[in-house]
């Protein structure tokens, strides 16, 4: 306790990376739901996407960050990035002295209790898919349920270059779900935290019928049920996020803007070695 009575803990900000701007989907729903708690942001633009890179790669990058983010005394800390969620998490956890959130077990949870036919579809990275990550929790989840998985390498360069509308963006979107259009589905996880920006066209493509899930909301949940459980949330707060990124602040600045729902004043530049 400091000298007013105030448990040190709860000063201490939450700590958020990913693989480049799609994190910061996860940082406005922290921010809505949690808005007197401290935020530090690490986006490596360096290195996007993670999710077309080794697993072995995936997770020294992620470590790498953690630490990066763990030097601020974090009280807890997200990994944003559905790549990393899925081949990294445990070493993290390992790693870590600090409760961490991954962006996989809270939506395949939320997708096996909402689904109606069980019918359901996952989207994501090259990473995400191959690691089977979401289909094996949502298996243990409910053996009955059926998968349809596709990866879309396209639409992280897509959202990250700011095309989120338009014939070209509809094109691609509709040829990577052409599958999954009468395969009867009536949940689709959103498995990249890019993709919640092209949730109207994917909405479009899919049809009212289909439900989409997407991570960033669920994992602010998430990080309040395990603030709350420990006693760690802050209740009165001006707070504040501090960004920083491996490579490009001024186009994270732009184009971050559209994932954050507001303008990105200041971003810092680090060097991180890996």
């Amino acid at each position: 306790m400091d000298k007013d009575g105030l448990d040190r803990r709860l000063n201490k900000p939450i700590g958020v990376f990913d693989s480049g701007l799609g994190g910061l989907t996860v940082v406005r729903q922290i921010n809505r739901y949690l808005p007197a708690e401290d935020i530090v942001y690490f986006g490596d633009l360096a290195n996007l996407p993670y999710g077309t890179k080794s697993r072995e790669q995936i997770t020294r990058l992620s470590v790498r960050a953690a630490e990066f983010l763990n030097s601020f005394k974090i009280k807890l800390l997200v990994s944003a990035c559905n790549s990393s969620s899925a081949t990294s998490l445990a070493v993290l956890k390992r790693r870590f002295r600090l409760p961490i959130v991954g962006v996989i077990e809270p939506v395949a949870r939320e997708a096996v209790k909402i689904t109606q036919n069980k019918r359901i579809g996952i989207i994501g990275t090259n990473a995400t898919i191959e690691s089977k990550a979401y289909q094996k929790k949502i298996k243990r989840l409910d053996p009955t349920v059926k998968i349809l998985a596709k990866s879309c390498p396209l639409l992280v360069p897509l959202v990250e270059e700011g095309w989120l509308n338009g014939k070209i963006v509809q094109a691609v979107i509709e040829k990577y779900l052409e599958d999954f259009k009468d395969k009867n589905i009536d949940t689709l996880i959103l498995g990249c935290t890019h993709y919640p920006l092209l949730k109207n066209t994917i909405s479009r493509v899919m049809g009212k019928k289909t439900t989409l899930l997407d991570s960033a909301y669920l994992a602010a949940c998430k990080v309040k049920e395990i603030l709350a459980k420990k006693e760690m949330l802050v209740q009165n707060n001006s707070s504040k996020i501090k960004f920083y990124v491996s490579d490009l602040p001024d186009r994270f600045k732009v184009i971050g803007r559209k994932f954050l729902g507001r303008k990105i004043r200041q971003v810092s530049r680090v060097r991180l070695d890996v």
